[in-house]
């Protein structure tokens, strides 16, 4: 299983160079997530992003499995103080299937997520294509996205399974008239308004929440806390 495993981490390290393509197919981006390669990833270190996020990035949050898997955490280095763990590409990606397989992390008050952003950070509007999991019941998935700093379309799904028992494989196709978001092969909603359209990072992270408590439900500090990322998969039009 071991032997296998590094011989889908071979192949991962190749698309995770270069882009595959050609006259009749798309480009294809897999990351098997089995190592920390920063030529297509960064982890986010030593900031906040303030408001409702209770903690701060640290790279020694994001770290990889003896498995192979990306573990993201939430920590405590001291009383009432929270790190928490983020992951992005260095590049920017547009329309075309996000993949990812993953197990979010359980406790009322947190989020573990997989999304697209770009922003006025990186000098664009602020588009955004999420898939996220509201610790407080992960037998549920919640879908959004923003379009030019507008959201408000949230779509929660009963999944029939609690996603932080096991991998399961969660994805959207972003298109410029529609967003389908998808459970392990299985269409689960679809949005045609308003869509967003500007390329984003693919990005994962897990926080815990301040001041949304009727969101996230209160955090009770319960830590270390950790989501399991397998692999990730991009897929041009």
């Amino acid at each position: 299983m071991k032997k296998k495993k590094w011989m889908l981490a071979l192949i991962g390290v190749i698309l995770s160079l270069s882009l595959v393509t050609s006259a009749s197919a798309a480009w294809v981006f897999w990351e098997p997530l089995t190592y920390h390669n920063p030529s297509t990833w960064e982890k986010a270190n030593n900031y906040s992003n303030g408001s409702m996020f209770n903690c701060t990035w640290r790279a020694n949050n994001a770290n990889f499995t003896s498995s192979g898997q990306l573990e993201l955490k939430i920590t405590s280095p001291s009383y009432n103080k929270f790190d928490c763990g983020e992951y992005r590409s260095t590049n920017k990606y547009g329309y075309g299937k996000y993949e990812v397989n993953m197990k979010p992390a359980k406790n009322v008050g947190i989020v573990s997520s997989f999304f697209t952003y770009t922003g006025p950070s990186d000098g664009t509007q602020w588009d955004e294509i999420d898939i996220e999991f509201l610790g407080k019941d992960t037998t549920k998935v919640q879908f959004n996205y923003f379009t030019n700093g507008v959201g408000g379309h949230e779509k929660v799904v009963d999944l029939g399974f609690d996603a932080s028992q096991g991998f399961h494989t969660y994805a959207f196709d972003w298109q410029a008239g529609s967003i389908k978001w998808y459970v392990d092969g299985v269409l689960k909603h679809t949005a045609t308004s308003n869509i967003p359209k500007t390329p984003g990072k693919i990005m994962m992270n897990i926080w815990n929440g301040t001041g949304v408590d009727s969101w996230l439900g209160s955090y009770d500090g319960k830590n270390p806390l950790s989501a399991y990322y397998d692999w990730v998969k991009y897929t041009s039009n």
